[in-house]
């Protein structure tokens, strides 16, 4: 059974690290890092959190590892991502991918970032159907470029 993310105190630390790195442009997970923000779906505010964006068949892709977080709501609420390492920006829209183009991308994230691997039922040798399966508790965004 999979494990089910906690945001406690060593993670809360851990992210504050790795934002401040990214924040500098030090790559973290071999350049896939990044600092995301998006616009709160509520409150209107600004969220940041670090995430790891995946180039997969030829499209980036956003991924949430750990199931339905508060940055994957906002995305839903506003498709707008704006991704960010040192002074590089980039401003993206982003689309929901369905399950059977999910299960690809989800495969190559835990291939790509095995930290993750407790959070899905799927084993690293399983096909992309068993991680399409999960798609539903682990949401992935394709990112295209915003004419913003």
């Amino acid at each position: 059974m999979a494990r089910k993310y906690r945001l406690g105190v060593a993670r809360k630390a851990a992210n504050v690290v790795v934002r401040a790195l990214l924040a500098r442009g030090i790559p973290i997970n071999g350049s896939t890092g990044y600092l995301l923000t998006t616009r709160g779906r509520k409150s209107g505010v600004d969220r940041t959190t670090p995430v790891n964006v995946l180039e997969v068949g030829g499209d980036r892709w956003l991924v949430s590892p750990y199931g339905q977080v508060g940055w994957v709501h906002n995305l839903r609420a506003d498709a707008t991502a704006r991704l960010r390492r040192g002074r590089t920006r980039e401003t993206w829209t982003v689309e929901e991918a369905d399950a059977a183009t999910a299960g690809p991308v989800l495969r190559a994230y835990v291939r790509k970032i095995p930290v993750t691997a407790p959070f899905f039922d799927a084993k690293l040798s399983d096909p992309a159907e068993a991680f399409a399966a999960e798609a539903d508790r682990h949401p992935v965004f394709r990112l295209a470029r915003s004419r913003a």
